[in-house]
């Protein structure tokens, strides 16, 4: 189970990012990319064949995984995620600081 999940809401811990937040687009290994952060300008060759055109595109760039938190609504702060079994044997995410549970 991982601790970054595709679609959470997350806040920039590091980098020249640090501070904003949004929500997960991809998880890939040990990075992620989160919509509206790490804003990079990719240049893109034409292809006659799809109907591409060429030029330049902004687009989201990968963050590593440990540049980003979960964000809490409650407190209003990114905080450590950690992996618990409830009595029922399912596996479930939980804020360190609080002890809640992300999801249910």
């Amino acid at each position: 189970m991982r601790k970054i999940k595709k679609g959470d809401d997350v806040i920039v811990t590091a980098g020249k990012d640090k501070g904003k937040r949004g929500s997960v687009l991809n998880v890939a290994e040990d990075r992620v990319v989160v919509e509206s952060c790490n804003i990079a300008k990719k240049h893109i060759k034409p292809n006659p064949n799809v109907g591409e055109n060429g030029g330049i595109v902004e687009r989201e760039m990968p963050l590593h995984i440990s540049n980003i938190a979960l964000f809490n609504p409650a407190s209003g702060k990114g905080e450590r995620v950690g992996i618990k079994t409830l009595e029922d044997g399912r596996k479930v995410r939980y804020y360190k600081s609080s002890n809640e549970v992300v999801d249910l």
